[in-house]
């Protein structure tokens, strides 16, 4: 690094890559003694970077958060994964984050390197999320907010429109946000029925954050909480399947709302409820490991009916799906 420029925006770099650094560490980095850096941090500010310094054993220096945004500087590894984070949110259905997602996708092309404009060009034509679009639009005029309540932990009101159309007027402490086969759903404590609830963001309308704030549980997840409210909706049957193979496995296969995984001796079992047989003996059926249906009956029929017509077909050499 012979050039005292590049030594200079390296000082940067290190700070805003690890926040704060002590002046022996990053003239370490530097390979240059403390009078040098002391002559980098005084450039810094004569262009107008601000940087404060705290002296002592856990002191050094750091940028003024706030203050002015510096000029952001990303290796290649960090370039690709925002590249891919960017291509991840136009699957995400949010309408209004569509022109910054190109604005900034154009600003990353403007400033990176000439020799990595094509890789990422090519792997924005190349490569394919396969992520769930959302399914609803209306749900992305909540999601700022939300997000917002949940990271101030400030409760919330809205009026919220349950699956049979009912409505009914709610308070909630958003915990959290769970992005899920297309949808935005949001756990938190529902004081009206004073218990832990998910909330579809698409049938909330009339969203007001209160005053009012709470003290969110420190290992709550709403991911995991989301899965369980989901198998235990109030479907016709009850299921019990095991399945004959490892947790991570039974994870890999299902979809995260399939139901409880819980591990037993002879493989994981499946509990959860539907209110369709014949979608269910499908969804098993699609399944690389063996399985058991302890329950109900009907799934059993199901799943072997399922099985002979298959079979059928393979005898009769007709093509699946006819």
């Amino acid at each position: 690094m012979p050039n005292p420029t590049t030594r200079v925006l390296a000082v940067l770099e290190l700070l805003q890559t690890h926040g704060q650094l002590s002046g022996s560490e990053l003239a370490r980095r530097l390979e240059v003694d403390s009078r040098t850096l002391r002559r980098y941090i005084a450039t810094l500010e004569e262009i107008g970077i601000p940087l404060t310094a705290e002296r002592g054993r856990h002191g050094g220096y750091r940028l003024v958060a706030g203050f002015k945004l510096p000029p952001m500087m990303f290796t290649n590894e960090e370039t690709l994964a925002l590249s891919l984070g960017l291509l991840a949110v136009q699957n995400l259905g949010l309408d209004q984050a569509a022109p910054a997602v190109a604005s900034a996708r154009a600003k990353l092309e403007r400033v990176m390197p000439a020799n990595l404009k094509p890789r990422l060009r090519a792997l924005g034509e190349a490569a394919t999320l396969d992520l769930p679009g959302s399914r609803a639009n209306a749900s992305e005029r909540w999601l700022l907010d939300l997000a917002a309540a949940t990271q101030m932990r400030q409760r919330v009101r809205f009026t919220y429109s349950a699956s049979d159309g009912e409505s009914s007027e709610r308070e909630a402490d958003p915990y959290g946000l769970v992005y899920r086969a297309g949808r935005w759903y949001m756990s938190g404590y529902c004081h009206l029925r004073r218990d832990l609830r998910s909330f579809r963001l698409d049938r909330m309308q009339a969203l007001l954050l209160l005053d009012a704030r709470f003290e969110r549980p420190h290992d709550f997840d709403a991911a995991a909480f989301l899965t369980g409210s989901i198998a235990q909706l109030p479907r016709s049957t009850a299921v019990e399947v095991l399945l004959k193979c490892d947790l991570a496995r039974a994870a890999e296969e299902l979809s995260s709302g399939m139901g409880l995984l819980e591990p037993q001796e002879e493989g994981v079992l499946l509990r959860t409820r539907t209110d369709s047989m014949s979608w269910f003996a499908r969804q098993l059926m699609k399944l690389p490991c063996d399985f058991e249906v302890r329950e109900p009956e009907a799934l059993r029929e199901e799943v072997r009916a399922s099985a002979l017509r298959l079979l059928r077909l393979v005898e009769t050499g007709t093509p699946i799906g006819e």
